[in-house]
């Protein structure tokens, strides 16, 4: 049996592909799982700046594993949230936090648990024949891996509540428009264009990267104070980095800078 995830690193970026085609990259547990403890690895691997996330097949994720869930949500709501809803938390919570950026790359269709994934991811690509739904109400459900939470704050209020109120498929112009993804690619050259993009990242100091996108992630919640604050901790902590020091020299000296990742 193949794994539900694969990896393969990419020069200094680790490329992560959802692997379930036959169940159109279905979110189950095992899945979950796996490209949690994945993160884990690459977050260890100093060589591994950036992460790209795609799918196997026409999809990128048809959303959480129904099938495999359907035991769960009969045997009533604690079984439901600990074995259906908390592992899909875990890993957006996880991909959202994360201290190296992490891109979609969004092959095909992203419904429920998958346009999940996306509105936790960083930065997200397209293929322009990607469709994205927030399907779970046509199914008597709610979102379950963060979506009531995430997609108002990518999109706004009223846009989220009109998608999972309703259900409804919208294409990747709309998703753009919308700022769920930040660029569309014909199909054929999204993959180059997201790794092209997450070697750009790549080739910035990572420890500026990994302060900038928590001072981001804590911030969005926060007061304007409070988020202050929180930016400043973050610019404290990268004062005294030797990238820091390198760039700013490097800039003063027009010259292009040497970051070593300290």
């Amino acid at each position: 049996m193949s794994d539900p995830v694969l990896f393969d690193a990419i020069d200094s970026v680790a490329r992560l592909t959802l692997n379930r085609p036959e169940r159109l990259n279905a979110l189950s547990n095992e899945l979950l799982a796996q490209l949690e403890g994945l993160l884990d690895r690459i977050e260890l691997d100093h060589s591994l700046r950036a992460v790209v996330i795609t799918g196997n097949g026409r999809a990128f994720s048809a959303g959480a594993d129904i099938k495999a869930f359907q035991q769960h949500l009969r045997a009533g709501p604690a079984d439901a949230i600990v074995h259906f809803m908390r592992p899909g938390h875990r890993l957006t919570r996880r991909i959202e936090s994360y201290p190296k950026p992490v891109i979609a790359a969004v092959n095909g269709l992203a419904y429920g648990g998958g346009c999940e994934l996306v509105e936790a991811t960083h930065i997200a690509f397209a293929a322009d024949q990607a469709t994205f739904s927030k399907a779970e109400v046509n199914i008597g459900i709610i979102p379950t891996f963060g979506g009531t939470q995430r997609l108002p704050r990518n999109v706004g209020r009223k846009a989220a509540l009109e998608l999972i109120l309703t259900g409804r498929v919208f294409d990747a112009a709309e998703a753009a428009r919308l700022g769920l993804v930040n660029r569309i690619c014909p199909g054929a050259d999204l993959l180059d264009a997201a790794l092209d993009f997450a070697r750009g990242l790549a080739a910035k100091p990572p420890l500026t990267l990994a302060a900038a996108l928590s001072a981001i992630h804590r911030g969005m919640d926060a007061a304007i104070d409070d988020g202050l604050a929180i930016e400043e901790a973050a610019f404290a902590r990268i004062v005294p980095t030797q990238d820091a020091q390198e760039g700013v020299a490097a800039f003063v000296e027009k010259r292009a800078p040497r970051f070593g990742g300290r």
